[in-house]
């Protein structure tokens, strides 16, 4: 495993200097899933929920979400990015999945603001349906691909069920 990189020699914080990298086209692509009651998918499908649509809020909120994540997470550097594109499909009865993909052109990677955005747009959701069940879970957020970088290609072997 390499070493960490936000700690200096002294195992201070600091922000990685990128500026010796070279700007690239950055994608990354990342997914969470919302479990809960089979009625409770079944009023979102139908956008029968008291709150109205589901769908367009957490859109909203999770593409917010990704053009703050330099605000929201300590020493991650600020984008101006591209595109961020969120989408969501029905796993099962009782599983939603969220799909988050971020774009931008610059010296470092865009995983966090794909994370942000799966993140806040389950939140949403969760906020837009608690009150009619209390038991939804927030599950397997995580990141499905990423191009781009030094690193390269990166892609998981299997969605999460």
């Amino acid at each position: 495993m390499s070493k960490l990189t936000h700690f200096d020699a002294d195992g201070a914080s600091r922000m990685v200097d990128v500026t010796s990298k070279p700007v690239t086209e950055r994608t990354a692509r990342a997914s969470g899933l919302v479990r809960m009651s089979p009625a409770t998918l079944a009023l979102i499908r139908d956008k029968r929920l008291a709150k109205g649509d589901v769908f367009e809020p957490a859109r909203l909120a999770g593409i917010m979400a990704a053009k703050r994540t330099g605000d929201l997470i300590p020493l991650c550097h600020p984008l101006g990015l591209d595109a961020v594109e969120v989408s969501f499909s029905f796993v099962d009865e009782a599983t939603l999945r969220v799909e988050a993909t971020a774009k931008v052109h610059a010296r470092t990677g865009v995983e966090m603001e794909a994370l942000t955005a799966v993140t806040i747009a389950c939140l949403t959701i969760y906020d837009m349906t608690k009150a009619v069940d209390r038991g939804l879970v927030i599950d397997a957020v995580r990141l499905e691909e990423k191009q781009g970088g030094r690193s390269g290609h990166y892609q998981r072997e299997a969605p999460e069920k």
